[in-house]
């Protein structure tokens, strides 16, 4: 009979008690009977027949499971009290069906009274067996008594042990939801965590690099206003198309529009557009190899925001007069180089958000970063993105 929640292997470990009950426990008391009067013989066979059916029917007929589990129980217990009556004694009956009780009977107060009284019937069948004139409490009485004892001491003793167990396991499930919910409250806040580092990062590398461009140029535009107006002309619209670019890059960032508009189909073309305004802007020499390189916008993007972050550096820290860049496909993947004359840096003493966002970027993809440069020499960045399948 199944029970609400049973698991598969209580239920297989069931069905296997069921098997040696009938194995043990019916078929005994049909051989004993075999070469008993028909009096006797046939309503024991009987007896134990409605037993040995009464089991599967209940346990597949349809209705309350309780009252199922109720009527079986019933029936086990003026049973085993019939087949005492007919055979004098019923003990091996009774303690293989003892079982039963506490499987079924839903709680250990109900197993103890249930088996009781299946005991009960079991020596007064006995007894009225040997009535009258016989001794009413037999060595077959005995034990079943002994076996009901033993029954109940070692039933309680397996409640209490199955109880502890399902208290484990209830715990173990409550601190599993736990540590679940703890674990997804982490990688909720990790997520948030990385959303915002990958928001700073694009600020820093659009956003913070555009307005840095703007205010150079602007103090560049009105220093020349009088001697240069010309010049301070050209400064004030790439002022307007940093600033138009700064919006598109602002657009991107909260979703108005695609990444797509960021970085055209063609990388060079893209990179050759931030060459020139850089070398407007800047008047430095810039010595660009920038062959048709095919490659994903993914890949677009990170080669665009690496030269714009180098670029920014360039223009802020190193004094160089001449850049040098170089875009190469290799059977590997792709490969950018950007090159300055400039005053160079010491490499492990230099801490920055530019080159950690652009090593951070490219690990993204698999790549890295490798920077080459030390004071009064120059620096070569490095960036490689390998191939995708």
């Amino acid at each position: 009979m199944v029970q609400p929640g049973e698991r598969p292997q209580v239920r297989a470990l069931r069905r296997w008690y069921a098997a040696a009950w009938v194995l043990f426990g019916l078929i005994p008391p049909a051989l004993a009977v075999a070469d008993q009067p028909d009096s006797t013989r046939a309503p024991t066979l009987a007896l134990l027949s409605v037993l040995g059916l009464c089991y599967p029917i209940t346990e597949t007929f349809p209705g309350n499971p309780a009252l199922r589990r109720n009527t079986f129980l019933g029936t086990l217990i003026a049973g085993i009290g019939a087949v005492s009556y007919l055979m004098g004694g019923a003990a091996s009956l009774l303690i293989t069906s003892l079982p039963h009780f506490w499987i079924l009977a839903g709680s250990p107060r109900r197993a103890v009274l249930l088996s009781g009284a299946a005991t009960a019937a079991a020596v007064a069948g006995g007894a009225l067996h040997n009535a009258p004139g016989g001794e009413p409490l037999t060595g077959n009485s005995i034990a079943a008594l002994i076996g009901y004892a033993t029954g109940v001491l070692f039933g309680l003793w397996m409640h209490r042990v199955v109880r502890q167990y399902d208290e484990r396991a209830r715990g173990l499930e409550a601190d599993l939801a736990d540590a679940e919910r703890r674990l997804a409250e982490a990688q909720r806040r990790q997520g948030a965590a990385d959303e915002r580092e990958r928001i700073a990062r694009e600020i820093h590398d659009t956003l913070a690099q555009g307005f840095a461009s703007i205010v150079v140029l602007a103090e560049a535009a009105r220093d020349g206003l009088r001697s240069d107006p010309d010049r301070s002309g050209r400064q004030l619209v790439s002022i307007e198309q940093t600033a138009r670019e700064n919006l598109a890059e602002a657009r991107v960032l909260v979703g108005a529009a695609s990444q797509g508009s960021v970085a055209p189909a063609s990388v060079a073309r893209t990179l050759r557009r931030t060459l020139d305004r850089f070398a407007e802007d800047t008047g430095l020499t810039v010595h660009a190899e920038l062959p048709y390189v095919e490659c994903d916008q993914t890949t677009r993007i990170a080669l665009l925001r690496c030269t714009q972050e180098s670029l920014a550096n360039v223009r802020k820290h190193a004094a160089a007069s001449t850049v040098g860049v170089v875009l190469e496909r290799h059977p590997h993947g792709v490969e950018l180089e950007i090159t300055d004359d400039g005053r160079g840096f010491a490499v492990a003493a230099s801490r920055g958000f530019g080159l950690d966002g652009m090593r951070r970027r490219l690990a993204e993809l698999g790549g890295e970063l490798t920077v080459t440069s030390s004071p009064g020499e120059g620096t070569r960045i490095l960036a490689m993105i390998p191939a995708r399948a």
